[in-house]
């Protein structure tokens, strides 16, 4: 080592940190992937909370429904899709992966699947819409099914990757377990 009046020691000038320094690859990988969940956990949240205030608006009927429709049935199982997210959420400081493998069942049953039922519910009324312009649900004077499909598209994207980036980092935390099991 060097001291601040001493001479430094031979083979130490500074350059001999970048072999000594590096991390693992799998945590470089855990991290950036941890990174990508919490965006898409952000963005999941601000797309259930665009479906809970519609239908907290409908339900209490805070403004006509003239104004803010009545929600489409799909939308009520989807406000379940709350617990995959709070579940993603735990999972990521520890590295729990029971916790990561339960948001990603749950995100199936509660997020992806009511989409898909919604799509298949509002189908006729969007054809209904795009043959004969005719539509009798709004929101804010647009048509409630152009709205509802619009943040659906985004919903089933954000899910995916969601989806996605979770496998990718369960599989680096299961790859990092087994390695400290075999030591």
């Amino acid at each position: 080592m060097t001291s601040r009046a001493g001479l430094r020691s031979t083979g130490t000038n500074g350059s001999d940190f970048k072999p000594r320094e590096r991390v693992v690859p799998h945590y470089q990988m855990s991290a950036s992937l941890k990174s990508e969940v919490r965006k898409l956990n952000l963005v999941h949240l601000l797309i259930w909370l665009l479906v809970a205030s519609q239908v907290i608006v409908s339900h209490f009927n805070l403004v006509s429904h003239d104004t803010v429709s009545v929600p489409y049935q799909w939308e009520y199982p989807y406000l379940l899709s709350l617990l995959p997210l709070l579940c993603s959420s735990l999972s990521l400081p520890k590295n729990n992966i029971s916790y990561l493998v339960l948001s990603m069942i749950s995100a199936g049953l509660f997020s992806i699947a009511p989409l898909i039922y919604g799509g298949m519910e509002m189908f006729p009324v969007a054809q209904q819409l795009y043959r004969h312009g005719k539509a009798y649900r709004f929101i804010f004077g647009f048509s409630a099914v152009t709205i509802m499909y619009l943040i659906m598209v985004v919903a089933i994207q954000v899910h995916a990757w969601q989806l996605y980036y979770m496998k990718s980092l369960l599989d680096s935390w299961f790859n990092t377990t087994q390695e400290k099991k075999k030591k």
